[in-house]
């Protein structure tokens, strides 16, 4: 299956009200924040959604609402149909197609881990064959999931058995495993990176999207450095870069999930606090987050 997701990507967060249920009609505004920051699609219900902290249930209505939002929009919508039961996986992926999403995507198991490429690969059918006519992407983050298996590899042998293969959301600092996936099969699959503090080593190397969680918050920024690079302001796509990478650094500060979350409310769109077990900012936090953002100049250069 030939198929692309270019530029930008947001890994977008899950709203919750007060009460801690979700809180669906955040979900046009969060939309419209997208088209206009210049991003190309949503990715729904992944880490930065935490789908692992939501119920089937609630993450089907999830994915329902976002389809209902982008119909008849630019914006393109992927859900992360991943999750420990496979069950649950099919059936997230079969009301993705249903949904018309542009692609799916999904972790592996990571309770109870696949040992090997083949149990990986399996795992990627069953699920994939959920949804056969829409591109699936495997979601290869080690630091959450602690499965470090080879994705050169894992092409190599899951082309044949999962027949809607895309390609790798790479959310993973190996750049040389990279540069084998970006070549595997003659360069047939697409692998979006999916981490944002860096791309600009990706792009170098043949990256033509990015799937990120600070694409919520500071769109523009990554935009300006993906257009500098391809002009060949190399200067200038640094700097942007540079920008990126602080500003991960400081809400990863403060926890990265709530300062994240924390900061979407500072431009405007109250998506809540992350759910149990991630713990939400103090008052004083959040006010001491607001100052650091300011002083790096984040809200000239970030998130408008």
């Amino acid at each position: 299956m030939s198929f692309r997701l270019e530029g930008l990507v947001a890994a977008t967060h899950t709203p919750f009200n007060p009460q801690g249920d979700l809180n669906l009609k955040v979900i046009e505004k969060q939309a419209n924040h997208l088209v206009a920051t210049g991003v190309r699609a949503a990715f729904v219900g992944g880490t930065t959604g935490e789908s692992a902290s939501l119920s089937l249930l609630e993450r089907k209505a999830l994915a329902k609402r976002w389809a209902e939002v982008v119909k008849g929009s630019q914006l393109g919508l992927v859900v992360h149909v991943g999750a420990n039961c496979l069950a649950d996986s099919r059936e997230l992926a079969a009301q993705a197609e249903q949904l018309s999403a542009v692609a799916i995507s999904a972790v592996a198991p990571s309770y109870f881990k696949p040992a090997t490429l083949e149990a990986l690969v399996a795992c990627c059918a069953e699920i994939a064959s959920a949804a056969p006519e829409t591109p699936y992407y495997h979601y290869d983050i080690p630091s959450m999931t602690g499965i470090t298996l080879s994705m050169p590899d894992f092409l190599e042998r899951a082309g044949e058995k999962v027949k809607n293969l895309a390609g790798i959301k790479f959310s993973n600092p190996d750049l040389m495993a990279y540069q084998f996936c970006l070549r595997a099969a003659g360069g047939k699959y697409d692998m979006p990176f999916g981490c944002d503090e860096y791309i600009l080593g990706a792009l170098a190397l043949g990256c033509v999207g990015g799937v990120g969680s600070t694409y919520n918050l500071s769109a523009p920024v990554s935009n300006r450095l993906i257009a500098a690079f391809k002009k060949g302001d190399l200067q200038t796509a640094r700097d942007e870069q540079f920008r990126v990478a602080r500003l991960v650094r400081l809400l990863g500060s403060y926890g990265y999930m709530a300062a994240a979350k924390a900061t979407m409310g500072f431009l405007g769109m109250d998506v809540g606090a992350p759910r149990l077990p991630q713990t939400d900012l103090t008052t004083e936090e959040k006010a001491a987050l607001r100052q650091g953002l300011e002083s790096m100049g984040f809200f000239e250069w970030g998130g408008n």
